[in-house]
């Protein structure tokens, strides 16, 4: 399949629950039909990637709040 890079490897600290935070780096890429948020850590290790829903093409911020709540919830898990 074709990879197109939507947003390309972004650093972003997500901040987590009381001052707790983690170094991330994240893409956003269309695969196919398919729209997809990865997200690794800074050892560059896989920790998630999430398929966005149709037509959510947000900006910069809107991504990081989808991280943080990506990450509460791998980190509940």
């Amino acid at each position: 399949m074709n990879r197109e890079t939507i947003l390309d490897w972004t650093d972003a600290q997500v901040v987590l629950k009381f001052d707790e935070h983690r170094n991330v780096k994240y893409q956003i890429y269309r695969e196919g039909a398919g729209l997809f948020l990865e997200m690794r850590n800074s050892e560059d290790e896989p920790i998630h990637t999430l398929e966005l829903p149709d037509g959510m093409k947000l900006d910069r911020s809107s991504y990081e709040v989808l991280l943080r709540y990506v990450l509460l919830d791998v980190v509940a898990a």
